[in-house]
């Protein structure tokens, strides 16, 4: 789930603050891995679905524990509109008409994720499948451009040092969230850890392994990227990747977008997926409707599912400027602090834990949390905004879950 649209677009978004911006990318990675262990430590004192959920709801009660799911979950039926314009911008290379055309953006995006959305309605198993088949093709073509950018790249193709001219501290905490979106699910392997086997060991191990290899992929694409395309053309490319392969012959960023394709469908489908499990797990604990929890003859959440693919639709919809890159890159923002936002909480947690008996441990939260609250802070007034108007939102829900609880224990 990592390895998905992010990649694929951010050579473009971030080839505005030129070099400086791989200062972005070197402190995501660090963080990133912080935040890694952080998960995994807490993983392993749990069995139970849910993940930053189920460790915010322990360590700190019922009211962080909703508020933490409720933001999580926006940011997954946020991220979900985010990864489809993204899948739309690689479709443009096979039919070149769609870059003008806002509607048809709109439509071939909302048709992608309902598509998707009724893979993952089938069950957990054929989510599950189509995820680790598109994992292994969307690999293809990226090592395909590291190669040729090792071989092929040429230096005067980077970018300037700081073309955007605006100070190295706002520069690293803007690229800083920019490139965490490329992270954003570091932590899924904890949230369905009820349907995985020998999770205390499996959770840990494929979170680590996990992260660590995305940051070696992500810098050295981005790099192959930035020397195979002029900087001045990379700002405005919608398929960067697939102009990046254009030396390579003809029938080259038609494979790449192929891949492309594939990688951001993968994630696309990974992310409705998770959005299905969330509101599922606050619904066991009887802080949301018990509809919620409810499964299918596939095992898959329904009524989670469907609510997660009519908002993100609507999103879409919402926010659909005719810009594929603006619009791309207001959502990612959002999706990005409402996911930080619990990743925080959850290094808190850990904190918490470790305080008393593990130092080290507790060492490691503690920069977790500063570099998650570092992230925050470069998404600026605005999006920090409408994430606390979306965190807020979810209160009125959490008081008729707890009067629903209270309703139900009395009775029980």
């Amino acid at each position: 789930m990592m390895i998905g649209s992010g990649i694929f677009l951010l050579p473009s978004v971030m080839a505005p603050y030129g070099l400086m911006g791989f200062s972005g990318w070197i402190l995501t990675a660090a963080g990133s891995i912080l935040l890694a262990l952080v998960m995994s430590r807490l993983a392993l004192r749990t069995t139970r679905s849910g993940g930053p959920y189920v460790y915010a709801r322990e360590a700190f009660g019922d009211l962080p524990g909703f508020l933490v799911i409720w933001g999580y979950w926006a940011s997954y039926w946020i991220a979900i509109p985010t990864v489809a314009i993204a899948f739309v911008g690689y479709l443009a290379v096979f039919f070149p008409e769609l870059s003008q055309a806002p509607m048809a953006q709109a439509g071939v995006a909302l048709g992608l994720i309902w598509l998707l959305g009724l893979v993952s309605l089938r069950g957990v198993r054929e989510a599950s499948l189509v995820q680790i088949a598109m994992t292994l093709l969307k690999l293809l073509p990226i090592l395909a451009i590291i190669g040729f950018g090792a071989v092929a790249g040429r230096v005067e193709n980077l970018p300037e040092l700081n073309p955007s001219g605006t100070p190295f501290i706002s520069v690293l905490a803007t690229t800083a969230l920019l490139t965490m979106w490329a992270f954003s699910g570091l932590e899924c392997a904890t949230i369905p850890a009820g349907d995985v086997r020998d999770p205390q060991k499996t959770i840990p191990r494929a979170t680590m392994a996990g992260t660590i290899t995305v940051a070696i992929v992500y810098i050295a694409s981005t790099a192959a990227v930035m020397m195979l395309v002029p900087a001045a053309d990379l700002a405005d490319s919608t398929s960067p990747f697939a102009d990046a392969a254009a030396g390579l012959g003809p029938w080259a960023p038609k494979m790449i977008a192929v891949g492309a394709l594939i990688s951001t469908a993968g994630c696309l489908n990974g992310l409705i997926f998770i959005a299905g499990q969330l509101p599922m797990a606050v619904a066991i604990d009887k802080l949301a409707p018990k509809a919620f929890a409810k499964r299918n003859s596939g095992g898959a959440p329904q009524l989670s599912l469907l609510v997660s693919l009519i908002l993100g639709s609507a999103l879409l919809l919402a926010n659909f400027s005719g810009s594929l890159i603006d619009t791309f890159e207001f959502l990612l923002m959002m999706s990005t602090v409402t996911v930080l936002a619990p990743l925080l909480v959850s290094a808190l947690a850990e904190l918490r834990h470790s305080w008393a008996s593990a130092r080290s441990w507790a060492i490691i939260a503690i920069l977790a949390t500063l570099y998650a609250a570092f992230a925050i802070y470069g998404s600026g007034l605005d999006v920090m905004f409408w994430g606390m108007v979306l965190l807020l939102a979810g209160l009125p829900v959490y008081v008729l879950g707890r009067q629903r609880k209270a309703a139900t224990d009395t009775l029980g």
